[in-house]
């Protein structure tokens, strides 16, 4: 496997984004000014797209690395927005498949629960920063103070809880505005993606949901998963996920850095 620090994809200049946007706005009121509205208007448009569309890009670099594939033979199953009710039950599905994961935790909620998280500790698998109050419909949308809370604040939690704080960090509903790099910098966390999805953390069928993840089981997968969904069917989803792998001759593992 590659060394495990190629693994860590710390933002090494969170902020380079920053001159291309002055640079294409100056361009657009140049353009503006030379040849008026018709051709104003529309760059303008477009060279905001440029710098929006990558925020609601999962596996986007443009505001900063990511880690969507693991340059493996094993794959990586990661758990988002527990600790909750499911937790327990999955730490026991994990063992009965010889399994393990990286749970990726909000902040709020493993402090509340700090006997689920140690539990997930003590069986082997990792942590992960999932943000402190997991404010999906306004994640895209907050500033730079109110991002370096989020992140900062579980990494507080969880740092305390564990012993040493995570060195993986997803974004909430895997948006990445301009302005998560400098607190991924400054904790010295790698932002983790996915290479397989099924979108059960929203209403859905256990059938449905491993119909669009199995396509993608493979050597390497990084596979998003969720627990405590309020459709109730989390632990169904991950079981048939852990049937599928154990057919296939694959093998859930922690990446190597964090075994």
């Amino acid at each position: 496997m590659t060394a495990p620090e190629t693994l860590h994809r710390i933002p090494v200049h969170p902020w380079r984004w920053l001159p291309w946007l002055i640079l294409s706005q100056l361009l657009v009121a140049l353009l503006w000014w030379r040849f008026g509205w018709a051709w104003g208007l529309p760059l303008l448009l477009a060279s905001h797209a440029l710098f929006v569309v990558p925020v609601f890009l999962p596996n986007s670099r443009f505001y900063a690395p990511v880690l969507s594939r693991l340059p493996a033979q094993t794959v990586w199953l990661t758990i988002d927005d527990g600790p909750s009710d499911d937790t327990l039950a999955i730490l026991d599905l994990l063992d009965r498949y010889d399994a393990k994961a990286s749970f990726f935790m909000v902040g709020e909620r493993a402090a509340a629960r700090p006997d689920l998280v140690r539990e997930v500790l003590r069986r082997g698998h990792s942590l992960g920063n999932h943000s402190h109050s997991h404010p999906q419909a306004r994640f895209w949308a907050l500033g730079p103070g109110q991002l370096a809370a989020e992140i900062g604040h579980c990494q507080q939690v969880l740092g305390e809880l564990a012993g040493s704080a995570p060195r993986w960090y997803r974004s909430v509903v895997g948006m990445t505005n301009p302005f998560v790099a400098p607190a991924l910098k400054r904790h010295g966390l790698t932002r983790v993606g996915w290479s397989a999805r099924g979108y059960d953390g929203v209403n859905c069928t256990p059938e449905s949901v491993l119909a669009r993840i199995a396509p993608d089981l493979a050597p390497g997968a990084i596979v998003l998963l969720h627990e405590g969904a309020a459709h109730g069917h989390n632990l169904a989803i991950i079981e048939a996920v852990l049937q599928q792998l154990q057919a296939r001759g694959l093998r859930a593992r922690l990446p190597q850095a964090t075994a």
